[in-house]
């Protein structure tokens, strides 16, 4: 059978909808939602989506984009692996590959695209986490007491916005420019000592400015 992967990093925030979206009648959904740092077989839905493969109960495992696998280089590599030594095909859609050609005979090219972007994702978690490392310390610089988000709580989107206006702003003048760089534009006009904006937070902004959009639309 076919299935699709999903996660989310957090209910909060963040929807699974678009990506069932995707999803053919067809397919049997495996959705996780938990930090893309937890490796594959340490995930509920991961854990119970391997123990399908080797129950020899899947033929293919397509998911929206490869970071939905994990940000750790390795750990993509091993789950890729682990689905390829089953002969399951993978599809990633937002690159448009397959690990498997047509002829059902492997994709050399899908192997090479993986590998790179597999240390893409884990490049990018180590710079998220530099970030937050390097504005923590700026913040203490200050004389500020920094405490984290007290857990189960959240940010209203009205804060957000007010909190993020310069990506309100940017999201406004350049609608069509990709999450990245938004982020690296509004980046590049904070002062030395602020945290850097990932494209993350851009797309948090963006959902919300979409879902306000939504609302007056439907008034």
């Amino acid at each position: 059978m076919k299935v699709r992967y999903i996660r989310i990093s957090s209910s909060i925030g963040q929807s699974t909808a678009r990506q069932e979206f995707l999803a053919a009648p067809d397919e049997k959904l495996y959705i996780d939602i938990c930090s893309g740092s937890v490796k594959f077989l340490e995930r509920e839905k991961g854990k119970q989506l391997t123990k399908d493969i080797e129950a020899g109960l899947v033929t293919t495992v397509i998911t929206s984009q490869l970071d939905r696998l994990g940000r750790s280089a390795n750990d993509i590599q091993r789950t890729l692996q682990f689905f390829m030594e089953h002969n399951v095909e993978v599809i990633i859609e937002n690159i448009g590959q397959s690990s498997k050609l047509p002829n059902g005979k492997i994709n050399t090219i899908f192997k090479m695209i993986t590998d790179i972007l597999a240390n893409l994702a884990e490049q990018q978690r180590e710079s998220i986490l530099e970030n937050q490392k390097q504005g923590i310390l700026a913040a203490k610089a200050r004389g500020d007491v920094y405490k984290g988000r007290i857990k189960g709580t959240k940010e209203s989107d009205e804060l957000v916005l007010e909190k993020y206006k310069v990506i309100v702003k940017e999201l406004k003048l350049n609608p069509t420019l990709s999450l990245e760089k938004i982020a690296k534009i509004c980046n590049d006009s904070l002062n030395n000592g602020e945290k850097k904006l990932s494209p993350n937070t851009v797309r948090k902004v963006k959902m919300i400015l979409e879902k306000q959009a939504n609302e007056k639309g439907n008034d």
